[in-house]
């Protein structure tokens, strides 16, 4: 279960730092950069809860929170 972990940490991080570099490298204003962060946020979010459930691992609203607080300093680690 700890290897299905690193796993979606990874699969999760490289989505939000491939999506935040898409978008702070386009010429937009910053109210629609900023829509659009929300909108890939909300997307992204949607493909690992999917993810996750196809694999039988359900999470709850905090364990969600805390894994994407993992992955957070994960990333963070990595700057």
């Amino acid at each position: 279960m700890k290897n299905t972990g690193g796993v979606l940490a990874a699969l999760l991080g490289g989505a939000v730092v491939g999506a935040a570099l898409g978008l702070l490298l386009a010429p937009e204003k910053g109210e629609e950069t900023r829509a659009k962060i929300v909108d890939t946020y909300d997307t992204t979010k949607e493909k690992v809860v999917e993810a996750l459930k196809k694999r039988g691992i359900n999470l709850d609203k905090s364990d969600l929170e805390e894994l994407v607080d993992d992955i957070k300093a994960e990333v963070e680690d990595l700057a």
